[in-house]
């Protein structure tokens, strides 16, 4: 379960608009069609307002591309990008006497950023848990303590992405593997960097061919498209798209081990492996909510934070009582050990978090003026089917593969099994071009920010395309 909504608006936070694309919106004002909005929705992908809203959000994502040699969070451009663009299409839609059209249209983005939000906070803090009981640190040792090499562990971590991702979410996912690579990796920053790449492909190649592995498969499947079983047709493609990348960057790896520090013990607190536990049925209940109760995952989300904060609250009942009782006797320690959820929380990645909010609410603008449904409407009627879908992978590296995917199901195209599996696949897949292309990339920059960049990320590109073309021609292939 690819981060339903982790995913599912996460995927919001791409970003739009290469130039090659705002030449598409602006040469081809194609009527829009879309059944997410009233009929009475403004069609402004040719008026001045339109024009001007892609400006702006083109300046504040410059802004975030050149981050790290601006020294400037990348939350900070795109929240008052977000501001402005919805001001303006606030503004047009009064003039027109549609305030409240233009209200409903940013009360439901912004419900979707809220579901995304609590769903990432919750996943963080567990996260944030599982590291200060040491787990991760356990883990840790258990690798360097067998005498992996680099090139091992890079593929080890890679595996266990591709593995991990078809059931859990991407964004997780990623998030727990670069934090094994940080610690292992810390005297090898160009170790650190080529694995979280390799982290970031496997992740999202992992959740294309599983209904639950990546937002846009679920929307697909519930949908009615494609039966439950026929994702699974992508097996071999997706397994392709991991190892090629994979197998071209081992050869740049370093080939010796890494050092076990004298500080990296191979305990775990107190609760730590129960706190694992916990974790895993925080997400399943998340699945249940959503696919049994058709409630969103983020409610299950925080169901588990509470499974969580109840045990906290044991774990410091029983360290009071343990700290009350060897006070008392010179030299004794007990097991037990304080623990706040509330710091945890407060560790979350929130530049990250307040950076998915710009997006989700920019590109939800520029959706609701009608450029998305253009831009797709555009592609579809005069490309073809097949060079569609092979495009909309390559935009969900630019823009988010959530209104892509969107999109494409509001026009429904008419298209067989193998050309839905293929949007299922590129939209996917696509994602890892770019770092900015996924939930997972994103939030690995923040998580190892300095090793894992913008740029570190596109130096990789030509190898991750080869995989993305191998994985496409695989499936034509096999299940044309």
């Amino acid at each position: 379960m690819r981060s339903y909504t982790a995913n599912k608006h996460t995927m919001m936070n791409k970003k739009i608009s290469s130039w090659v694309f705002l030449n598409i919106l602006l040469l081809f004002p194609i009527p829009v069609l879309s059944a997410e909005v009233s009929s009475h929705r403004l069609d402004l992908t040719t008026h001045l307002s339109g024009y001007l809203v892609l400006f702006i959000f083109m300046i504040a994502y410059t802004l975030v591309i050149f981050e790290e040699k601006l020294h400037l969070q990348k939350s900070k451009p795109v929240l008052v990008a977000a501001g402005i663009i919805w001001a303006i299409i606030a503004y047009v839609y009064k003039t027109h006497g549609l305030n409240d059209l233009a209200r409903q249209a940013l009360e439901h983005n912004f419900l979707e950023y809220t579901e995304l939000f609590f769903f990432l906070l919750v996943a963080m803090t567990y996260i944030s848990a599982m590291i200060e009981r040491g787990v991760f640190d356990a883990l840790h040792f258990t690798l360097v303590s067998r005498d992996y090499s680099y090139r091992q562990i890079f593929w080890i971590t890679g595996i266990v992405a591709f593995l991990i991702s078809p059931v859990a979410d991407n964004l997780t996912t990623a998030l727990i593997m670069c934090t094994v690579i940080l610690t292992i990796g810390a005297a090898k920053p160009e170790f650190i960097a080529i694995a979280c790449v390799n982290i970031v492909v496997a992740a999202n190649a992992g959740g294309a061919f599983s209904p639950f592995g990546d937002i846009t498969t679920l929307m697909v499947w519930q949908k009615g498209i494609l039966e439950f079983t026929t994702f699974f047709k992508l097996f071999i493609p997706s397994v392709l798209n991991f190892v090629i990348p994979a197998t071209i960057m081992y050869f740049y790896l370093p080939k010796d081990s890494p050092a076990l520090p004298k500080e990296v013990s191979a305990g775990i607190k107190q609760g730590g492996l129960f706190i694992v536990l916990l974790f895993l049925a925080t997400i399943a209940t998340s699945i249940f909510f959503h696919q049994f109760l058709h409630l969103p995952p983020a409610i299950g989300m925080l169901m588990g934070l509470g499974y969580l904060k109840l045990f906290g609250y044991y774990l410091r009942t029983k360290f009071r009582r343990e700290r009350s009782a060897f006070d008392m006797i010179p030299g004794a320690e007990g097991t037990g050990s304080a623990f706040d959820v509330f710091s945890h929380i407060a560790k979350s990645e929130w530049d990250t978090l307040f950076f998915f909010y710009g997006i989700i609410m920019s590109v939800g603008g520029l959706g609701f003026m009608g450029y998305l449904s253009l831009t797709s409407e555009f592609i579809y009627g005069e490309l073809g089917a097949t060079t569609a879908n092979i495009l909309v992978g390559v935009a969900s590296a630019l823009i988010d593969n959530i209104p892509v995917m969107f999109a494409v199901l509001t026009m429904h195209p008419d298209m067989s099994e193998t050309q839905w599996l293929l949007v299922t696949l590129t939209a996917g897949t696509g994602g890892s071009l770019l770092s900015i292309g996924s939930a997972a990339g994103v939030a690995l920059m923040g998580q190892a920010k300095g090793f894992y960049t913008f740029s570190s990320h596109l130096k990789w590109m030509p190898a991750i395309a080869l995989g993305y073309i191998v994985s496409i021609y695989a499936h034509l292939l096999i299940n044309s």
